[in-house]
């Protein structure tokens, strides 16, 4: 398989995981769990999950008579990846903040801001600017986030705060994005994602000191909730970036990642009951043929 194509695969999977998050979230909320309960446990979970799958990787290729040595010595430092990190553990951050504070239609639609806005960084702070056909891709997922998001079939009262809250989390997530493709493609891939988890979980517990650890309510329950939002959250999609956004590219990576909407609409939908009219639909069905056309515009760029 195509690099390149099997790159978009791996952004495309671990989007999708992304996207269920909500609909699990409203279920710990429901349960009584707090922002800081359910973004701490998560991050936590997840730096034990990925730290876990390393060193038992590692364990096992050292047990390999046949490995061959690498003597090439990764160039970037640790801490900076746990820096980069960081960004994915504001994102949990703002994000479900922005849940609590306006509608999930409206909070799913800033998230998606991402979109833009990585290409703004990318345009800004590198000078790479998207091509007339990747804008028009954009357009067409944008006009479908709109549709899908149901911005159009109901009233809705903005909260300003809750507006900044979902800003905030599409500038972290775009700068997630960016730092996955960037920073630490010498390390193993592995060990990169838990180094990130691990700055994720550090910038969680400063804003969210883990008193779950002391109060009973960690192995009370809450502790299967942490499990997992960190396998759909904070593992697959983490791991699955930094595998795939080194092979096609931050902007095309960006728009393949937009998958997450639809599959957060659909999960609403089909796990959550909640209502999703054929103008939602029709926005979902926008998005999917914007991200076929990106798959098939990648396909004829590398054969």
């Amino acid at each position: 398989m195509d690099q390149r194509i099997k790159g978009g695969l791996l952004v495309f999977i671990g989007a999708a995981s992304f996207g269920l998050l909500s609909t699990i979230v409203k279920f710990a909320y429901a349960e009584g769990y707090t922002l800081g309960e359910i973004t701490g446990t998560q991050s936590f979970s997840g730096m034990v999950i990925l730290w876990l799958l390393y060193f038992i990787s590692k364990s096992v290729k050292k047990g390999d008579k046949k490995e061959t040595i690498d003597n090439t010595q990764p160039n970037t430092k640790w801490w900076k990846i746990v820096v980069a990190g960081t960004f994915t553990g504001l994102v949990g951050i703002f994000y479900y903040q922005c849940v609590k504070l306006l509608p999930a239609s409206v909070a799913i639609i800033l998230l998606m801001q991402y979109l833009w806005i990585s290409m703004l960084i990318e345009a800004v702070v590198f000078g790479k600017k998207p091509g007339r056909k990747q804008l028009l891709l954009l357009g067409i997922v944008l006009i479908g986030t709109l549709l899908a998001g149901g911005i159009f079939s109901q009233e809705i009262m903005l909260n300003l705060k809750g507006v900044v809250f979902g800003l905030l989390a599409a500038t972290s997530y775009a700068i997630f994005l960016m730092t996955s493709g960037r920073v630490g493609n010498d390390q193993p891939v592995l060990k990169k994602s838990a180094l990130m988890i691990t700055g994720s979980c550090v910038i969680t517990w400063i804003i969210f000191p883990p008193l779950f650890f002391f109060n009973g309510i960690y192995f009370g329950g809450l502790v299967f909730w942490g499990l997992a939002l960190a396998l759909l959250g904070t593992v697959v999609p983490p791991l699955f970036f930094s595998m795939g956004m080194p092979r096609v590219g931050v902007s095309i990576g960006a728009i393949l990642s937009a998958v997450e909407l639809p599959v957060a609409i659909s999960s609403s939908a089909f796990i959550l009951q909640e209502s999703v009219d054929a103008l939602r639909w029709l926005g979902v069905a926008l998005i999917l043929s914007a991200i076929v056309a990106t798959n098939i515009r990648t396909k004829g760029i590398s054969g």
